[in-house]
């Protein structure tokens, strides 16, 4: 996974980088390792990524109605 994927995700997801350190448990620095000193993304972080880019794929297919919101 490169960074500006990394970043698309995030973004698609509405979140940020703080956000993912909590949910994943990682040290809030390591994102930056990533960028700043060439640290690979672990294989692990794409996976995870992609189920939640899934799970919300499938929310609003399933779960909001059409023309509406989830809730309403």
């Amino acid at each position: 996974m490169t960074l500006d994927e990394f970043d698309a995700a995030l973004a698609a997801l509405g979140w940020k980088v703080s956000e993912f350190c909590r949910a994943t448990g990682l040290h809030r620095n390591t994102p930056s390792r990533w960028r700043n000193e060439g640290v690979e993304i672990p294989g692990w972080v794409q996976k995870h990524l992609g189920l939640l880019l899934e799970l919300q794929r499938l929310h609003a297919a399933y779960l909001v109605p059409p023309g509406g919101k989830a809730g309403e």
